[in-house]
């Protein structure tokens, strides 16, 4: 992959990513700010932008989302899926979304 196909992959991404965010925030805003990880500010602000605004924005070349995966628990917890069966595929996911949700409240 040269580097106008991963700009392009990019500017892809970032529209998506703004038209679900939206999408989101219009449904059901109190589940929208967790899914996203994002503030009640952003949210406001995504929720108001224009198709054209959007589309300048997902232009440029840096990835507007990013991972909220970022320490060892909560990976580990995700990518151990399925070793010891399904309940415990269950509750190991279950633990990984309780962790991600309390960084969300501690965020906001």
């Amino acid at each position: 992959m040269n580097a106008d196909q991963i700009l392009s992959e990019i500017r892809e991404a970032n529209l998506s990513y703004l038209m679900l965010a939206q999408s989101l925030i219009r449904a059901d805003r109190e589940q929208a700010l967790y899914r996203l990880g994002i503030s009640e500010e952003n949210a406001a602000l995504i929720a108001l932008l224009s198709p054209a605004q959007m589309m300048k924005i997902a232009s440029g070349n840096t990835l507007l989302c990013k991972f909220r995966m970022d320490d060892d628990l909560v990976w580990s917890l995700l990518t151990n899926h399925g070793k010891a069966g399904a309940a415990n595929d269950t509750t190991t996911r279950l633990h990984a979304s309780i962790l991600m949700a309390g960084r969300h409240q501690e965020a906001a």
